[in-house]
């Protein structure tokens, strides 16, 4: 399934490629003002922080929510108390967009993160280009090297890499790329199975200079204090804000100490 997401989502940004040239996307990045500090907004505070995401739908449980209005979604989470919005843009398997990117960077003045399959260096620029502050490098596929690289071309773009991990080698590799914003997915991209007890074993190779963040598996408040007490600074949360209360969820969440 990992390996049909980055394929489907390539191929789309190759399609994307053909009518807007690297080049002239280029061009048009480097004329942006610099986005949202997403390393500085999710820095270690004495609360919980929240990334809040806009998702449609999974290829584990199909059709979600219907979200006509993905800026206006946005908005309300801004207000309610979180931090960051992700936005789902890859199509084949979570009927995201980037438009849904751009509606949403629009909207709010938290940072937003680009929550897709990518590989490249253009995929990147049309994050920035779409208004994101951050964009997610998924360590199951990518290689040490190709996450290197990636990581640094955030970083001449004025952004940030949500660097995620699933296993002791993936965090391993993240340290050494000098990662500062690492992911701890406790849901298995091959199998689609969660267990948050991963976050609790990986999270104690992270040194404290490292923001730690907690992917997956968040159904309650109690989670989010599981993942709290092992040593979350930041927790990401898509499939229980657009199937449940969100407006009663997101301050309950982001007020966990």
């Amino acid at each position: 399934m990992l390996e049909s997401l980055f394929r489907a989502s390539l191929e789309a940004a190759k399609a994307r490629e053909l009518l807007v040239p690297y080049s002239e996307l280029d061009a048009s990045v480097s004329l942006l003002l610099p986005p949202p500090d997403a390393y500085s907004v999710l820095g270690k505070s004495d609360r919980i922080k929240l990334i809040a995401e806009i998702k449609r739908a999974s290829p584990s449980r199909g059709f979600l929510a219907e979200i006509s209005h993905p800026g206006r979604m946005a908005k309300d989470y801004e207000s309610l108390g979180a931090h960051a919005v992700s936005v789902l843009t890859e199509e084949s398997g979570f009927a995201g967009s980037l438009d849904d990117l751009v509606a949403v960077s629009r909207e709010v003045s938290i940072p937003t993160l680009r929550k897709d399959f990518i590989s490249t260096e253009y995929q990147v620029l049309e994050a920035r280009a779409a208004g994101a502050s951050f964009v997610l490098l998924i360590l199951s596929h990518l290689s040490k090297v190709q996450a290197e690289n990636l990581l640094a071309f955030t970083h001449q773009l004025n952004m940030a890499a949500l660097v995620e991990t699933n296993s002791e080698s993936e965090v391993d590799d993240a340290l050494d790329i000098g990662s500062r914003l690492i992911g701890i997915n406790t849901r298995d991209l091959k199998t689609f199975q969660t267990d948050i007890t991963l976050f609790e074993r990986l999270a104690l190779r992270l040194p404290e200079g490292v923001v730690r963040v907690a992917e997956s598996s968040v159904k309650s408040v109690e989670d989010v204090r599981r993942y709290r007490e092992a040593g979350a600074d930041v927790v990401l949360v898509g499939e229980a804000l657009v199937t449940g209360d969100y407006q009663k969820l997101i301050p309950a969440f982001v007020s966990v100490a």
